[in-house]
């Protein structure tokens, strides 16, 4: 399948499955609602329990004074510094398990659309998708969030020893340190884009293998990395892909 067609695909299927856009906006909106229901009314509340006075914040000089001795401030609010706390965990919890449910059922539908070729949307497949595939989902996204960490802290390393080079030649030579400068600068950049844009496919494979061949978290890893290998043109697919995503956004901020 070319790169036209498998988008051409990707576009049929989306259109007969239109209603996950507004389930998406629904959970957009879903998500929104329920920072102020879990976070702002228990904030509001302490607020009004404990007697704050915010004027002790309307001039900056008083904030100044405050940051000066954080351990005084943090003693007099540690009650309300609990409670937001522990309102944003509970509002981080409960979006994670929003996306995740959401994400299973449109991962569901998608591949039963393409599996058995159908042409209309069902709430039905949806909610049971969205119940069978939310304990892989959240097993598979936990590893693919752990691998996005290694790869910041390995990207972060390389950026240390580039520094550390940098340093060295601007001590031998100007024009040769703006030569490595430059020159490991673009590496760094490309070999940063190749690693997201492979992690990224890498998922979205990962996706296809959860539901397709009911794998595992580390099973579906493994799937989708054979098959970037063995298929190249999936890991183009996806550039094109991510990059047209942001030249679009690009031109519509103009």
């Amino acid at each position: 399948m070319k790169y036209i067609e498998a988008i051409k695909t990707g576009f049929r299927t989306i259109n007969k499955n239109w209603q996950l856009v507004l389930i998406q906006i629904g959970m957009l909106f879903i998500s929104i609602i329920s920072f102020f229901v879990i976070v702002g009314i228990p904030f509001g509340i302490a607020f009004l329990i404990f007697g704050i006075d915010l004027t002790e914040f309307s001039d900056i000089a008083d904030v100044f004074r405050i940051l000066k001795s954080p351990s005084d401030t943090f003693s007099k609010y540690i009650v309300l510094i609990l409670i937001l706390i522990i309102s944003l965990i509970l509002y981080i919890l409960f979006a994670i398990m929003l996306g995740l449910y959401v994400l299973g059922g449109s991962i569901g539908v998608i591949g039963k659309t393409l599996k058995e070729n159908l042409n209309h949307f069902s709430f039905k497949d949806f909610t049971y998708e969205a119940k069978t595939l939310f304990l892989k989902l959240l097993g598979f996204t936990s590893v693919i969030v752990l691998i996005f960490i290694l790869t910041a802290f390995f990207l972060s390393i390389v950026g240390g020893s580039i520094a550390a080079i940098i340093s060295y030649a601007k001590e031998q030579d100007s024009t040769l340190a703006l030569f490595f400068g430059t020159f490991f600068s673009l590496i760094l950049i490309i070999l940063s884009m190749v690693m997201v844009i492979f992690i990224l496919a890498m998922t979205i494979y990962g996706f296809a293998s959860l539901y397709f061949k009911k794998t595992g978290a580390f099973k579906s890893i493994k799937e989708a990395v054979n098959f970037l290998i063995k298929y190249p043109n999936g890991f183009w697919l996806y550039t094109v892909l991510f990059l047209g995503y942001f030249i679009i956004l690009f031109l519509l901020g103009f």
